[in-house]
C-alpha cells in the first residue's frame, strides 16, 4: 500500500471538502426525517383496522394546516362540477337558484401505502379528520341548504377525492332587455376565500365540454330555463399580485328562457286587445257609443299592465323591450280614444258650428278625402224638402177651392183635408229637427275624413312599431346568442418564536405553544393595552330594499386586521412569512353591525392569515339584513341613506379601538367594481365617520365606525308602469269634456274611468309603503287625480241635469243670467248664437181653424154620415193628438234655452278650470320633488365634511 503524503495547504483543502460532504449528507438525512410524517405508511396487516391505525399516526387530526411538507409549496386543487338542476331565476332580485355536485381533488404531500400490504387502494374516511380547502363560489349569497355529507375518499397515492352537494343561490347580472326571448350568462367563480395563489392553486379536473355534457345528462328539471352552453376560463395572475390574489376558476353558465308560456299568456292577449282597438274604428260614432267601448278596453288593458308589474323585473336604467311594447300599445289606445272623443264632438255638434273654414275645406274635403278614398257622395239631404210637399197657403179654402169643387165637397173630403194638414204639420216639425244644412254636412264629412285618416295612420304606426320591436328583438337575440360561442385568564406573553426546522409542523408546533387554543382573552401582554382593529368592507350586492318593513338586504365582504402583541418569527428559519390557521383557534373580536336584524345566511369560511409580524388578516362574507330609516316622500325618485355601524358588542373603547383600513372613496370604488347585481337600486355614494369619544367615557362607550351607504332608486319602471298610465287616465278624463252630454252618456264614460283608476290605486296600495307620518308625494298625486275625476263626474251629472231637465225649470234668475250668460260666457268664448228655436213653431204649420167647417161643410152633412166618415174622424183626432205631443216634445221656450246655454257655459268653464288644475298639479309635483333631492345632496355634502374632519382628527 502506498502512502500518499499531502502538504499542509493540501491537507487543509481536503479537510474542507470532507466537511462540506458531511454537511450535505446531514441535510439529506434531515430532509428524509422531515418527510417521514407524511411518507409511505406501513400497515401491520391488510385489514381496515391496520390501515386506519397507520393513517391515524400520519394524517388524522391534522386539520389546521395544509398537508404540505414545506409551507412554500402550494396545494394544487382540481375542480369540477355538474349542474344538476336549475331551480329558479329571480330577475327582480337578480338571483340564480341552482343545485350543483362539486368535485374537489387534491394531494396529501408524501402520503402513500402499498395496496397489497394494506388490503385496498382507497378508503373512505370522515371529512372532519382531514384538512379541507376553503373553496367557495364568489357569487354565493345565501346559506347552503343541502343534506349533510360526511365522507371522502383517500387514494393509496395520497389523492383526496371529495364530492359536495351545493344548493347555490348566487347573484347574477340578468339583462332582460329582450324578455321573454332573453339569454342569460351567469358565472360561478371558484376560489379559496382566504388562501392566496402562493398557497392554493386551482385547475380544471375535466374539460368544460365534458362538464356541460354531464350536466345535460344529469339534469332532471325541465322548467322555464334551458341550459344551452357552458364555458370556462382561468384568469392569469401576474407575479407581482401573487401575494395578494386568489387563484380563480370561472365557469359561465349560459341559460335560455323557454318563451312559449309568455308568448301565449302575455304577447298574444296584448295583440288581441290592440287588434280589437284597431277594428273599433269601424264602429260608426254617430250610431254607437264608441268612446265607452274604447274606455272599457283601456280599463281592461290597464288592469292587465298592473298585473304584469310584478312579473317584469327592474334591471338598471334599461327598460325591457316588452315594457316599451306594452306602453306603446297603451299609448295607441289612449290616442285612439282621444280621436274618438274629437270625432264624436264633430259628428254630434256640427249643427252648432259655423261654416267650415276654406282652408279646412280645401285640405280635408278635397285632398285628404281623395287620399283616403272618402269623397263626398250626392245625398237627398241637399234637396229642399219643401219641394216635395204642398205649400201651407193652400189650406185656405176660401181662396184655393174652386166654385165647382164646393158643389162636390163632402164631409169625407173635409176630414181628409184635416188629416193632410196634421200630417204636414208633423212633417214640418220632423224636418226642422232632422234637417242638416250644407255647413253641418261639411262638418260631418270632415269628421268622417279625419276618422278614416287616423284609422289609416293607426294601421301604419302599429305596423311600423311592431316591425321595429321585432327587429330589435331579433338583433338583441342574435347578440345574446353570441354568448354561447364565448377575563380571569391571562395570556402568556407571545414573544418571538423559534422553529426547530423550516417546515409546516415545526411552525405549527411553535405557534401551538404560543397562541393557538388561547381564544378566550385578547392577544395583548397587559390587559390595559387596547387592541387596534382596522375595518373595511366591500358591498358586493344589493339584494333588496323593503320600504314597508324598512329593511335593507345586502351582501358584503368584511376585512378585519389586528395584531397579536409580541408575536413574530423569522420567515427564513420557519420556511414562510405567513400561515393560514382555523379561525376557531385564535381570539376573534366580537364586532357586530348594529343594524343587523337577522341571522347571517352566508357560506361558512374557516381560515384566516397570520403574518410573521403577528398581524392577523381575516375576511368574512356577511349576508346583512339590516334596518334602515327610509324616507319615500319623493318615491320613485327617492335617494336612501342606510348605515352600517361597526362596533364591539361587549368590549368598550378601553379594550377595542376601531380604525379605517382605507379611505371611504376607495371602498366605494371597490364596491362598484365588484358589484354583480344591477337591480332596482344603484349605489351612488358611500360616506364614513368615526364619532369622537371623550377620555372620560372610555369605560362605558363603544368605539364605533359608521358607514353611510347612499342608494338611488332606478325609477324608469315606475314611471312607465305607474305615472304614465295615471297621466293617460287623467288626460282621458280631461278630454272627455268634449263629449256632448246631450248625445253621449258622458257620466257612464267617466264612471268607467273612475272605476279603472280605483282598481289602479287598489293594486298600487301594496307597492307604496307607509313610513311614519309622512305621506309619499306620489300618493298625494294619485289622490288629487282621483279627486279631479270625481269632481269631473259630479260636474257632468250637474250639467246633464240642466241639459235634460231645463224644460221643467222656471225662468233663469237675473243674477245668474248676468253672471253666467253675459260675463262668464264671454270669458270662455261661448256667447249665445241666434237659433231657429226662437221663432214660434206655430207660424210654420197650418192652423186647423183656417178650415172652417161652417164654410166647408155642406148643409146636408148628416146625410153623408157613414162608417168610413166616422173612421176618418177618428184618424183625424189621433193625428191631432200626435201633433200636439210632437209640438210639446220639440218646442223649447226662451227659459229652457237659457238654462241649456247656462249648462254649456258652466261645462266650458269647468273644462278650462280642469286644465289649469292639472297643469298646476304637475308643476307642484315637480317643484316639491326638487327640494327633496337638494336636501339629500346637502346632507351628503354635510356628511362628507364630517368625514374629512374625522379623518383629520385620526391623523
Amino acid at each position: 500500500m502506498a502512502l500518499v503524503l499531502f502538504s499542509r495547504p493540501q491537507a487543509a483543502g481536503y479537510t474542507a471538502i470532507l466537511l462540506h460532504f458531511r454537511f450535505i449528507i446531514c441535510c439529506l438525512i434531515m430532509q428524509s426525517l422531515m418527510v417521514k410524517p407524511a411518507g409511505t405508511i406501513n400497515c401491520s396487516e391488510p385489514t381496515t383496522d391496520g390501515l386506519i391505525t397507520a393513517l391515524k399516526e400520519n394524517i388524522f387530526g391534522k386539520t389546521e394546516i395544509r398537508p404540505v411538507i414545506n409551507l412554500k409549496t402550494p396545494t394544487n386543487i382540481s375542480v369540477n362540477f355538474i349542474l344538476y338542476g336549475i331551480l329558479d331565476v329571480d330577475e327582480k332580485a337578480q338571483k340564480l337558484n341552482t343545485f350543483l355536485w362539486v368535485n374537489l381533488v387534491w394531494n396529501i404531500e408524501g402520503l402513500s401505502w402499498d395496496p397489497v400490504k394494506c388490503g385496498t387502494d382507497q378508503i373512505s374516511i370522515p371529512r372532519k379528520q382531514l384538512w379541507r380547502p376553503d373553496i367557495i363560489i364568489n357569487e354565493f349569497i345565501d346559506e347552503n341548504k343541502v343534506p349533510d355529507t360526511y365522507y371522502l375518499y383517500v387514494d393509496y397515492t395520497g389523492k383526496i377525492m371529495d364530492d359536495l352537494p351545493f344548493h347555490v343561490i348566487s347573484s347574477c347580472n340578468l339583462d332582460i332587455y329582450t324578455f321573454p326571448f332573453d339569454i342569460q350568462n351567469c358565472t360561478f367563480t371558484f376560489n379559496s376565500y382566504q388562501h392566496t395563489v402562493l398557497d392554493v392553486q386551482l385547475s380544471f379536473d375535466k374539460p368544460v365540454e365534458q362538464a356541460f355534457k354531464d350536466s345535460l345528462e344529469a339534469m332532471t328539471t325541465k322548467g322555464e330555463w334551458e341550459l344551452v352552453d357552458m364555458l370556462a376560463e382561468k384568469p392569469t395572475i401576474s407575479p407581482q399580485e401573487m401575494n395578494i390574489s386568489r387563484d380563480t376558476l370561472t365557469y359561465y353558465i349560459v341559460l335560455k328562457r323557454r318563451a312559449t308560456m309568455y308568448v301565449v299568456n302575455l304577447l298574444i292577449p296584448s295583440c288581441f286587445l290592440i287588434t280589437v282597438d284597431l277594428f273599433s274604428f269601424l264602429l260608426p260614432p254617430q250610431d254607437v257609443d264608441r268612446s265607452a267601448f274604447k274606455m272599457t278596453l283601456i280599463l281592461g288593458y290597464t288592469v292587465f299592465l298592473l298585473l304584469m308589474n310584478d312579473l317584469l323585473p327592474v334591471t338598471g336604467n334599461t327598460l325591457p323591450l316588452i315594457n316599451a311594447f306594452f306602453s306603446l300599445c297603451l299609448l295607441l289606445m289612449v290616442a285612439s280614444l282621444l280621436e274618438t272623443i274629437f270625432i264624436t264632438n264633430i259628428q254630434c255638434g256640427s249643427t252648432h258650428y259655423g261654416p267650415l273654414p276654406p282652408w279646412a275645406k280645401a285640405l280635408f274635403l278635397n285632398y285628404i278625402a281623395k287620399l283616403v278614398h272618402l269623397s263626398k257622395k250626392p245625398s237627398d239631404q241637399n234637396s229642399d224638402p219643401k219641394e216635395h210637399r204642398t205649400d201651407t197657403k193652400r189650406c185656405d179654402p176660401a181662396v184655393e177651392t174652386s166654385k165647382g169643387e164646393a158643389v162636390h165637397k163632402t164631409p169625407a173630403l173635409v176630414e181628409l183635408k184635416k188629416i193632410s194638414h196634421e200630417l204636414l204639420s208633423i212633417n214640418q216639425q220632423i224636418d226642422k229637427h232632422f234637417k242638416t244644412d250644407e255647413s253641418a254636412e261639411e262638418w260631418m264629412h270632415l269628421g268622417q275624413v279625419i276618422d278614416r285618416l287616423l284609422f289609416c295612420l293607426y294601421i301604419v304606426f302599429l305596423s311600423v312599431s311592431f316591425i321595429t320591436i321585432l327587429i330589435f328583438w331579433l338583433y338583441w337575440y342574435k347578440n345574446d346568442s353570441s354568448l354561447i360561442n364565448k377575563s380571569s385568564l391571562v395570556m402568556k406573553p407571545a414573544w418571538t418564536i423559534n422553529c426547530s426546522e423550516p417546515t409546516t409542523d415545526a411552525l405549527y408546533s411553535a405557534l401551538k405553544d404560543s397562541i393557538l387554543d388561547k381564544s378566550d382573552v385578547r392577544p395583548v401582554l397587559y390587559p390595559k393595552t387596547p387592541t387596534n382593529i382596522s375595518v373595511s368592507f366591500t358591498l358586493y350586492g344589493i339584494l333588496g330594499v323593503d320600504e314597508k318593513a324598512q329593511i335593507f338586504d345586502s351582501f358584503i365582504w368584511v376585512y378585519l386586521f389586528w395584531n397579536i402583541e409580541g408575536l413574530s418569527w423569522d420567515p427564513v428559519e420557519c420556511g414562510t412569512d405567513r400561515i393560514s390557521l382555523p379561525r376557531k383557534k385564535l381570539w376573534m373580536p366580537d364586532l357586530v353591525i348594529n343594524e343587523f336584524m337577522d341571522e347571517n345566511r352566508s357560506p361558512d369560511t374557516y381560515y384566516l392569515y397570520v403574518k410573521h409580524t403577528g398581524e392577523v388578516m381575516d375576511d368574512l362574507p356577511i349576508h346583512v339584513i339590516s334596518s334602515c330609516n327610509m324616507d319615500i316622500y319623493t318615491f320613485p325618485f327617492d335617494i336612501q341613506n342606510c348605515t352600517f355601524t361597526f362596533n364591539s358588542y361587549k368590549l368598550t373603547a378601553r379594550d377595542i379601538r376601531l380604525l379605517f383600513v382605507e379611505p371611504v372613496e376607495v371602498t366605494l370604488q371597490n364596491s362598484l367594481s365588484v358589484m354583480k347585481t344591477k337591480g332596482e337600486w344603484e349605489l351612488v355614494d358611500m360616506l364614513a365617520e368615526k364619532p369622537e369619544i371623550l377620555s372620560g367615557d372610555l369605560n362605558n362607550t363603544f368605539d364605533t365606525l359608521i358607514y353611510h351607504v347612499v342608494l338611488k332608486r332606478r325609477a324608469t319602471m315606475y314611471v312607465v308602469n305607474l305615472l304614465i298610465p295615471s297621466c293617460f287616465l287623467i288626460a282621458l278624463d280631461l278630454f272627455s269634456f268634449l263629449l256632448p252630454p246631450q248625445n253621449v252618456d258622458r257620466s257612464a264614460f267617466k264612471m268607467t274611468l273612475i272605476l279603472g283608476y280605483t282598481v289602479f290605486l287598489l293594486l298600487m296600495n301594496d307597492l307604496l309603503p307607509v313610513t311614519g307620518n309622512t305621506l309619499p308625494l306620489i300618493n298625494v298625486f294619485f289622490s288629487l287625480c282621483l279627486a279631479l275625476m270625481v269632481a269631473s263626474l259630479l260636474e257632468t251629472i250637474f250639467i246633464i241635469n240642466i241639459q235634460c231637465g231645463s224644460t221643467h225649470y222656471g225662468p233663469l234668475p237675473p243674477w245668474a243670467k248676468v253672471l253666467f250668460l253675459n260675463y262668464l260666457a264671454k270669458l270662455v268664448f261661448l256667447s249665445k248664437k241666434p237659433s231657429d228655436q226662437n221663432c214660434n213653431p206655430e207660424e210654420l204649420r197650418l192652423e186647423t181653424k183656417q178650415c172652417d167647417p161652417a164654410v166647408e161643410t155642406p148643409p146636408s152633412e148628416a146625410a153623408y154620415k157613414t162608417v168610413p166618415l166616422l173612421e176618418l174622424k177618428k184618424i183625424s183626432h189621433e193625428l191631432l193628438s200626435i201633433r200636439q205631443q210632437i209640438d210639446k216634445h220639440f218646442k223649447t221656450d226662451e227659459s229652457a234655452e237659457e238654462w241649456m246655454h247656462l249648462g254649456q257655459v258652466i261645462d266650458r268653464w269647468l273644462f278650462s278650470t280642469k286644465i289649469i288644475s292639472s297643469l298646476t298639479l304637475l308643476q307642484e309635483k315637480v317643484m316639491e320633488e326638487a327640494p327633496a333631492l337638494l336636501i339629500v345632496v346637502e346632507e351628503a355634502e354635510a356628511a362628507n365634511v364630517s368625514i374629512i374632519v374625522g379623518i383629520r382628527h385620526l391623523e
